[in-house]
C-alpha cells in the first residue's frame, strides 16, 4: 500500500502561526471569534491528536487546512507550501475524512474514487482505485450504488476518498463516531500501517481513550485558544490524581479519611481512594486504613487517563 514518505527536510507537516477566524454577525447574532490567534506545530510522521470540547475551533481549523474556510488572519504552512502563495500545493499535501457523509448516493464507490481522482488532477495511470477499495473493505461493493451502503461502509468510502491523491497529511475528524467495533478495528490498523509508511495522520475525536492509544502527541484548544501541545506520556503526567484501589476483605466500612480525600465501594467490594499526590502522600491513606483496623489484603495505584487530564484543562480553561 503505497504511501508518501516524509523527506528529510520537512521536519513539521504544519505550522500554523497566529491563526484567528472571526465568522460575521449573521441576523441578531453578534461576530463570533472563533480562533484567537492559534499557534501550533504539527511534526511529520506523527499520528496527532487535535483535542478539545464542542465549540473548541476544532472544526474550524481543519477546515481552514482544508482550503474549505478562508482565514481571517495568520500564517498557514502546509508540508513546507505557505497556504496563500501556493494554495493548491498546500491543498494537495492533505486528504480529510470529513464527519458528514458527503457522497454522491448515484454513485458506486468506484465511480466516487474515480470522480474525487480527476478533481484532484490525477492521471489515469496513476490512481490507485483498486488498491483504495481492498484498502477500505469495499472490493465486493464497488460497483453498487453508494445509496445502498451501510453507513459504516459509507464511513469507509469517506476514508479512501481522502487517499485518491497520496496525500502527504491524512485529518480524520471524528472518525468512529457512531460505528461498530469491527469497523473501528479496521480504521485503526490501516491508519498505524498508513503511518508507519510515512503519512502524517491528525486526528479529532471526542472518544479520549482512541485518542491515548494512538497519538504520540495531544494538543488541546479550549474556545480558540491553545491550552497545550505535549507528548502523550508528558500530558498524561500533568494530572495530579491518583486512585488508591484497597482489598479490605469483608469489612465494607469506610474509615474517616482528610477532607481531601473521596473514598467509594466498588461493586467487587475494594474501596476506592481518590487523592491529590502533591498535597497527599500515599501513606497516609494507609495509615488511615490501619487506624481503623481495617485489613489491607492487597494495594493497587491506578494513574489518571486522559479524560481526566482534558477535564482538568478545559474546566479550568
Amino acid at each position: 500500500m503505497p504511501a508518501p514518505q516524509s523527506p528529510d527536510d520537512i521536519a513539521n507537516a504544519i505550522e500554523i502561526r497566529g491563526l484567528t477566524k472571526t465568522y460575521a454577525a449573521s441576523g441578531n447574532a453578534a461576530p463570533k471569534l472563533a480562533l484567537k490567534g492559534l499557534d501550533l506545530t504539527i511534526p511529520a510522521g506523527s499520528i496527532f491528536g487535535l483535542l478539545g470540547p464542542n465549540g473548541a475551533g476544532k472544526s474550524t481549523t481543519i477546515n481552514i487546512l482544508a482550503g474549505l474556510v478562508r482565514k481571517t488572519a495568520g500564517k498557514v504552512t502546509i508540508w513546507g507550501f505557505d497556504q496563500n502563495v501556493n494554495p493548491r500545493q498546500s491543498r494537495a499535501a492533505i486528504g480529510v475524512m470529513p464527519q458528514e457523509l458527503n457522497i454522491d448516493p448515484f454513485l458506486s464507490p468506484r465511480a466516487s474514487l474515480e470522480v474525487q481522482a480527476g478533481l484532484y488532477g490525477v492521471p489515469k495511470r496513476e490512481r490507485w482505485t483498486d488498491e483504495l477499495l481492498d484498502l477500505v473493505g469495499l472490493t465486493e461493493q464497488a460497483e453498487s450504488y453508494t445509496r445502498h451502503l451501510s453507513g459504516g461502509m459509507k464511513r469507509r468510502l469517506l476514508l479512501a476518498k481522502a487517499l485518491v491523491h497520496r496525500p502527504q497529511i491524512l485529518v480524520l475528524d471524528e472518525p468512529t463516531a457512531g460505528v461498530d467495533i469491527q469497523l473501528r478495528d479496521m480504521l485503526w490498523k490501516n491508519v498505524r500501517r498508513l503511518n508507519e509508511q510515512g503519512m502524517t495522520i491528525i486526528l479529532t475525536t471526542h472518544y479520549l481513550e482512541e485518542a491515548e492509544q494512538m497519538c504520540d502527541r495531544i494538543a488541546i484548544i479550549d474556545r480558540g485558544e491553545l491550552l497545550l501541545c505535549e507528548d502523550t506520556r508528558t500530558l498524561l503526567g500533568r494530572a495530579d490524581s491518583k486512585t488508591l484501589i484497597v482489598d479490605t476483605g469483608d469489612n465494607q466500612t469506610i474509615p474517616a479519611l482528610p477532607d481531601d480525600i473521596r473514598a467509594t465501594r466498588r461493586p467487587d467490594g475494594r474501596l476506592a481512594m481518590s487523592y491529590t499526590p502533591s498535597r497527599i502522600p500515599t501513606d497516609i491513606l494507609i495509615d488511615a486504613l490501619r487506624n481503623a483496623g481495617l485489613p489491607i489484603k492487597d494495594v493497587a495505584v491506578e494513574a489518571p487517563d486522559l479524560e481526566d487530564v482534558f477535564l482538568q484543562l478545559t474546566t479550568r480553561a
